[in-house]
């Protein structure tokens, strides 16, 4: 990030550091509680619709983006997540079976994060 001349913070670094001295003070309830005011806000003022609206438009934009298999994979990827907890989950009262479940998880993991676009 580029400073400006004289040593001053660029707009980004300020920003930055508000944000974090903003969480620190008040924590993440703080922005959940502002993201619901500014939904109902937007609610409010342009109507229920409106969310729809933007939502495909940001499909379309991610589809453009990563490519029309984008959302099924993610959705596998989710689905798959789940699967291997509960999996997990049922696992641990079993002992060695709890580690062969770990290392499948970790082995899956570590094939996602190869086959993941670059920026996500």
């Amino acid at each position: 990030m580029a400073r400006r001349q004289g040593g001053g913070m660029t707009v980004a670094e300020a920003g930055r550091m508000g944000g974090k001295l903003v969480s620190e003070k008040y924590g993440s309830e703080f922005y959940e509680k502002i993201g619901k005011k500014g939904g109902s806000s937007t609610a409010q003022k342009y109507g229920p619709e409106f969310f729809g609206r933007i939502g495909k438009k940001g499909g379309k934009a991610v589809t453009a983006k990563y490519g029309p298999g984008h959302f099924e994979k993610i959705g596998r990827k989710g689905g798959q997540k789940v699967a291997d907890l509960i999996e997990r989950a049922k696992s641990l009262e079993g002992g060695a079976e709890a580690d062969r479940v770990r290392e499948r998880a970790a082995r899956r993991e570590a094939d996602e994060r190869e086959e993941e676009p670059a920026g996500m």
